[in-house]
């Protein structure tokens, strides 16, 4: 289209205005469309081949005056070889006029070259970005991993641990702990590709878990559920049971009788808001180091959704109670249309 514009508007010049022979304009005018396309394809060439997008801006503009002075002299030399030996009165119009061919061409050639400098800076910064964007969600990926993996060996080793002490006053129960972490093992593994589950998907796993850590405290440990969810509520897998784990281990440190625990599990608009409540007593807390469950959960929650406020922690005289946010995207989609 650029190529027919250009013959069109010598025809015009050379046959219309200034009634040179039609023949002889659309010579000049082929004769300027092929240089013109030369130029644009060796300055996009040229631009394509500099090694790096430092001073690019600078090389663009210079490539753009070389290759102008380059095909104007080139344009020169072939017109006046091909047409002005017979036509004198064609051969003083093209001197005249080689300024402005020169400065049209300057124009035009520059344009084509910063465009392409642009082009390609552009793309090596979308290129650059989509590394390290790349990179950060390899690297956010992995933490995830190495978190999940943290979190669950030390439900693990309590369990072996109770395992060994069953082992010689109940061998019984000792074999249906095993049995129950075995099949709680499994559904761990078969969890770890998921994204989001179904809450209800959440708190089948959760009992598994509690199914164990009944068999270590016997009618001790008593864990209440208040649902108040609709079926397309999620959240991530593996959240729920380390806080879970942490309450146990503060209700019960240093208590002989029953604990009872609440889960609430509240869907409000698009956010499903989890409340634990555990007995506590400040003058009986666990060893150092039992947090870790929640760290690492509030870690998560920052990786998985860039805030830092989904995981609240609260305590009086009596009472320790976390509270664990999810943000529940679908809801919203659903809500805005």
């Amino acid at each position: 289209m650029l190529m027919l514009t250009v013959l069109a508007i010598h025809l015009y010049i050379l046959h219309i205005v200034l009634h040179f022979d039609l023949e002889l304009a659309a010579e000049d005018g082929v004769c300027s469309c092929i240089i013109l396309a030369l130029s644009v394809w060796g300055i996009v060439l040229l631009i394509r081949a500099y090694p790096t997008t430092a001073a690019m801006l600078p090389y663009a503009l210079l490539l753009g005056l070389v290759i102008t002075i380059a095909t104007t002299t080139a344009e020169w030399k072939i017109l006046a070889w091909w047409i002005v030996n017979n036509n004198d009165e064609y051969k003083a119009w093209l001197t005249h006029t080689l300024p402005v061919r020169f400065l049209i061409l300057w124009i035009f050639n520059s344009w084509i070259a910063t465009n392409s400098a642009l082009r390609k800076n552009i793309s090596s910064l979308d290129n650059r970005f989509q590394q390290q964007t790349d990179a950060s969600v390899l690297l956010k990926e992995a933490e995830l991993f190495k978190l999940r993996q943290q979190l669950q060996p030390h439900f693990l080793y309590n369990s072996l641990n109770s395992i060994s002490a069953l082992i010689m006053i109940a061998p019984d129960k000792a074999q249906e702990m095993i049995g129950k972490l075995s099949d709680f093992l499994r559904s761990s593994v078969k969890r770890e590709s998921e994204d989001t589950l179904p809450v209800n998907d959440e708190l089948a796993y959760i009992q598994s878990y509690l199914a164990i850590e009944s068999v270590r405290f016997g009618d001790r440990l008593q864990v209440h559920i208040e649902k108040e969810y609709t079926d397309d509520a999620v959240l991530p897998p593996f959240l729920l049971q380390p806080i879970l784990e942490n309450a146990i281990k503060f209700g019960l440190y240093g208590k002989t009788g029953i604990v009872s625990i609440t889960i609430h599990i509240l869907l409000d608009g698009p956010m499903l808001i989890l409340t634990i409540t555990n007995p506590y007593d400040a003058d009986t807390q666990p060893p150092k180091g039992t947090g870790f469950g929640l760290e690492g959960v509030q870690r998560r929650l920052y990786l998985l959704y860039a805030r830092a406020d989904l995981l609240e922690t609260k305590s009086d005289e009596h009472y320790f109670t976390t509270i664990l946010k999810i943000p529940q995207y679908h809801v919203q989609s659903n809500t805005d249309r």
